[in-house]
């Protein structure tokens, strides 16, 4: 059964602090058996289980979607972005491991002023990246073997996708799109998450002319003119062919000549972490076909 994520009390910073100063919080060098981490960001709850450490957590965040086993195993503490400081500490917790967008800073800063040590964890979305992130969290863990083994197949992998690269004739315009919102076509351009996967399939961000995540005008879509649309296929991020193309100014690039609409879970595709290198070949091959 998936456990109910903890509610957020209206508690205030001196009422928190002395209804969790009883708990019993191991010393921040500890035993592994002393330690007890919530995950705060769906890819550090990743590579905790991809290195077998899943029984050193406590608690993870919303976003941790896989392995499956984490929502139904571990607390919840609320979504990454508006994490539960009661929630938290009612795990008695040792460690918060966190992305570095997790938040909000008052929640951290409570968590911290209660005992909990909070470490960050980078976002950086290159190759080198997503291995030094795995390795990071392999010593946090204690599991650096485990951790260097694990970095040294997802470097391969990420060799294999440049060899791939490197066979494309002819690279396609791809579009990401986060959401749709009466009407308003919000997109992945320079320096996103989306932007890197683009790129790592083999492709070109036909939304290189903005910065992060921004709503596209009709004239900047139709500009942007992309092969294919890139999109999650979950929640409220799902779109079916019909409702992108109905758009008109999306209506109006060559994707929806071809109808060319490529879905993928979102944590896969942007989480950048050990499926990365799968998670782009899937998306190359969706472009370019196998021989991409």
């Amino acid at each position: 059964m998936t456990r109910a994520p903890f509610p957020i009390l209206p508690l205030s910073r001196r009422s928190l602090l002395a209804a969790t100063a009883a708990l019993p919080l191991a010393p921040h060098v500890s035993r592994a058996a002393e330690r007890r981490i919530v995950a705060a960001g769906g890819v550090i709850t990743e590579i905790v289980y991809a290195l077998g450490r899943q029984d050193l957590l406590v608690g993870v965040d919303t976003t941790s979607l896989f392995p499956a086993a984490a929502l139904k195993d571990k607390a919840q503490v609320g979504y990454v972005r508006a994490l539960s400081p009661e929630g938290v500490l009612s795990l008695r917790t040792t460690d918060l491991l966190a992305v570095e967008g997790a938040g909000p800073p008052d929640a951290l800063k409570l968590i911290a002023e209660a005992g909990v040590r909070v470490e960050r964890v980078g976002e950086d979305t290159s190759e080198a990246g997503v291995s030094g992130r795995i390795r990071a969290i392999g010593r946090f863990v204690g599991a650096e073997g485990e951790a260097n083994g694990l970095a040294a197949r997802v470097e391969e992998g990420f060799a294999g996708l440049k060899r791939r690269r490197e066979a494309i004739a002819a690279r396609k315009r791809v579009l990401f799109v986060l959401s749709l919102q009466n009407g308003r076509v919000m997109v992945g351009g320079n320096r996103s998450s989306a932007d890197a996967i683009i790129r790592a399939a083999g492709g070109l961000n036909a939304a290189e002319t903005v910065e992060g995540f921004k709503p596209l005008t009709d004239e900047g879509l139709i500009a942007a003119a992309p092969d294919a649309i890139l999109m999650m296929s979950h929640n409220d991020h799902a779109a079916s062919p019909d409702q992108v193309f109905g758009i008109a100014s999306l209506g109006a690039t060559p994707a929806a000549k071809t109808r060319s609409l490529i879905a993928m879970d979102g944590l896969y595709l942007l989480g950048f972490g050990p499926r990365t290198p799968d998670a782009a070949g899937e998306l190359m091959t969706a472009l370019y076909g196998k021989a991409g």
